[in-house]
């Protein structure tokens, strides 16, 4: 056959030694068929230069081969490592992954969700920063939605982290260096993940005697650099005294060193600091920033594996995970 005549599945069949319908249940992972007949298939098509249309193929099975993901802040390393997790699993399954970027916006977040409703994607990974938005996408819509990070009221499957255990163990290694007045460093807002981690540095200071300060609750509006520096700010400038910060994600960590080094408090022989997220520059800064370890891969595989299941209709049960954390040890609480 020349090399410019478009190959078809019959054609494939025939080469193969097999018939049409071993061929497509191989492309389409259908099962019944051997290993050798599937290995023997699957190179005579990467020989032949054979091509799925897609186009064809979604009218037959209703189906895209796409998915969307939709996170808070695609510069944030965290989000960034899941997006990367599920494109990687997403491709096992041949799904192409749409992205999309809702700078925490509620507005763009819901202009994103229909966006990808309109592309008709056979399902949407969702990190959400609403409350609401599980009713509206899942309530009336009716696509398989999976929620990652963040709980959403009305969601019926999720995968988190297991955020009050890491806010436990962020909390209780203050305490364990000899921190008696640990302050919060949070995001203002009710968001799930948050309020577990604030939860579990109740818990830890509970369990070690120590009652609630209100004082030593730090909410920002925005969970970045130079909100929480200026937030550590303003209590130092209030006299508020504290020798540990826990701060619910990295960032803060590094605006909160930034803040007591600008009033010549030294980390960690003043103030020890903890951080939540265990990006990439937490171990590079001066002092490098102990923190809390989250399984991004893990979270992006269970979020494909799950979400390949209700689309191709193998398992519709309600299904909530929460995945382990683990506590790193560095030089901001030696």
């Amino acid at each position: 056959m020349d090399a410019k005549d478009k190959v078809s599945i019959i054609d494939i069949a025939k080469k193969s030694g097999v018939s049409i319908a071993t061929v497509s249940r191989i492309i389409n992972k259908n099962g019944r068929y051997s290993k050798e007949t599937e290995e023997r298939v699957l190179k005579i098509i990467e020989e032949s230069g054979f091509r799925i249309n897609l186009n064809a193929k979604s009218l037959r099975t209703k189906k895209t081969q796409t998915i969307g993901i939709i996170v808070p802040d695609i510069t944030n390393e965290f989000f960034a490592k899941i997006i990367q997790a599920v494109e990687r699993n997403a491709m096992k399954h041949d799904y192409s992954v749409f992205v999309c970027n809702t700078d925490e916006d509620e507005k763009r977040e819901q202009i994103q969700v229909k966006n990808l409703l309109e592309k008709f994607v056979d399902g949407i990974i969702y990190i959400s920063g609403r409350t609401d938005s599980g009713e509206k996408v899942e309530g009336n819509i009716g696509i398989p939605v999976v929620y990652i990070d963040r709980y959403i009221s009305a969601s019926k499957i999720y995968i988190q982290s297991d955020n009050i255990e890491g806010g436990y163990l962020a909390t209780k290694e203050l305490l364990d260096k000899g921190c008696k007045r640990i302050m919060i460093l949070k995001d203002i807002r009710g968001i799930s993940s948050i309020v577990s981690r604030y939860n579990g540095y109740e818990k830890a200071l509970k369990e070690a005697g120590i009652l609630i300060d209100k004082d030593l609750i730090c909410d920002v509006s925005k969970v970045d650099h130079e909100h929480a520096k200026n937030g550590i700010l303003e209590k130092i400038n209030s006299n508020i005294k504290f020798d540990g910060i826990f701060a619910t994600n990295d960032w803060m960590a590094l605006g909160a060193i930034g803040a007591l080094s600008e009033r010549n408090i030294k980390v960690p022989e003043d103030v020890k600091v903890v951080g939540f997220d265990d990006m990439s520059i937490s171990a590079m800064t001066v002092p490098s920033i102990t923190t809390i370890n989250q399984d991004t891969e893990k979270m992006g595989e269970h979020a494909i594996e799950i979400l390949m299941d209700i689309i191709t209709n193998k398992d519709n049960s309600v299904r909530n995970i929460s995945i382990p954390v683990k506590l790193i040890k560095r030089r901001s609480t030696e």
